[in-house]
C-alpha cells in the first residue's frame, strides 16, 4: 500500500477561495484534471484529494462513510478549503460532512446517490456477492481486471487510456469493504434528501442528462423544495460528467465558491 494521500493542486496560490475536490469510488485525483484546467476556476485555489484506500493509497482503519466524512473534513480544514466538490461516492461523503456539522461551506455534489434504489444495479449485485466468502474476493478481482476495458468506450477519447487505467488500479479487498460500508450507510438513511436539507448549507446538485444514477420524483421534489439546494442538469453528460463536460462543471464550481465564507 502506498502513501496516505494522493493530492493534486491547481489554481491561484493566493486565492481568496479554496476548494476541496473529492473523487468518487474507483477514481483518483486524475478525474478532476480537466475541470481543474478550466479557465472558469483559474482564480480559485484547488486541492483534489483521493479518498484514502483508492488508487493504492493507504486505507484508514475505519471504512465507514461517517469516518470518511471526518477524514475529509479534517483534510479540508488543514488545507484551508471553504467549499467542497464531491463526485459520486465523494459527493455522498460531502453530504455527510455537512450533515455531521463538520463542514459549513457550500457543496457541489456531482451525481450523488440519495437512496439505495438509486444506485446502479451492478454495484448492488457486487455488494451482495462481496459478502460471500471466496466468491466475493473473486468477483472484486474480476471487476477491477475487466473494468478498464469496459469503461474506455464511455470516456472522452483523448483521456480514455489514462482514466480507464486508474479505474483498475485499486486493492480489491479494500474496495469490497468500502462498498460494504457505503451500503450500510444507505440502509441507515432511506432517503438522504432530508439529511442534506437539514444540514443547512448551500448545495448544488449536479447531474448529467443521461446519468445512470437514479433520482426518484419524490427525491427531486424534496430537493427542489429545499431552500439551500440548486438543481443543475448538464447536457450531453453521464455519471462521469466531470470528464464528459468539464467546462460546465467548472462554471458551477466557480459559482459555488463565490458563495463560500471563511
Amino acid at each position: 500500500m502506498g502513501e496516505r494521500w494522493d493530492v493534486r493542486r491547481a489554481g491561484a496560490a493566493d486565492a481568496s477561495h479554496r476548494v476541496l475536490m473529492i473523487p468518487g469510488a474507483l477514481c483518483t485525483t486524475e478525474f478532476y484534471a480537466d475541470v481543474m484546467a478550466e479557465p472558469a476556476v483559474a482564480g480559485l485555489g484547488m486541492v483534489a484529494a483521493t479518498q484514502p484506500g483508492f488508487g493504492w493509497t493507504e486505507a484508514p482503519a475505519n471504512l465507514s462513510m461517517e469516518s470518511y466524512a471526518r477524514l475529509m473534513a479534517d483534510f479540508a480544514a488543514e488545507a484551508g478549503c471553504d467549499a467542497v466538490v464531491g463526485h459520486s461516492l465523494g459527493a455522498n461523503v460531502a453530504i455527510e460532512m455537512a450533515a455531521l456539522g463538520l463542514f459549513k461551506g457550500p457543496l457541489v455534489l456531482l451525481s450523488p446517490t440519495f437512496s439505495r434504489g438509486d444506485e446502479e444495479r451492478f454495484l448492488t449485485v457486487l455488494n451482495s456477492l462481496g459478502r460471500v466468502p471466496v466468491l466475493g474476493t473473486v468477483a472484486w478481482k474480476a471487476l477491477l481486471t475487466l473494468l478498464p476495458r469496459a469503461v474506455k468506450r464511455e470516456l472522452p477519447p483523448h483521456r480514455a487510456e489514462a482514466l480507464a487505467a486508474v479505474m483498475g488500479g485499486h486493492d480489491p479487498a479494500v474496495c469490497r469493504q468500502i462498498v460494504r460500508g457505503y451500503y450500510a450507510y444507505l440502509d441507515r438513511y432511506p432517503s438522504l434528501v432530508p439529511r442534506l436539507c437539514e444540514a443547512g448549507v448551500p448545495a448544488w446538485v449536479v447531474r448529467g442528462d443521461r446519468d445512470a444514477i437514479g433520482l426518484t420524483d419524490a427525491e427531486r421534489r424534496g430537493l427542489e423544495a429545499c431552500p439551500g439546494v440548486r438543481m443543475v442538469t448538464v447536457s450531453d453528460a453521464g455519471h462521469l460528467l466531470l470528464v464528459d463536460q468539464p467546462a460546465a462543471v467548472a462554471e458551477v464550481i466557480a459559482e459555488a465558491a463565490m458563495a463560500s465564507v471563511r
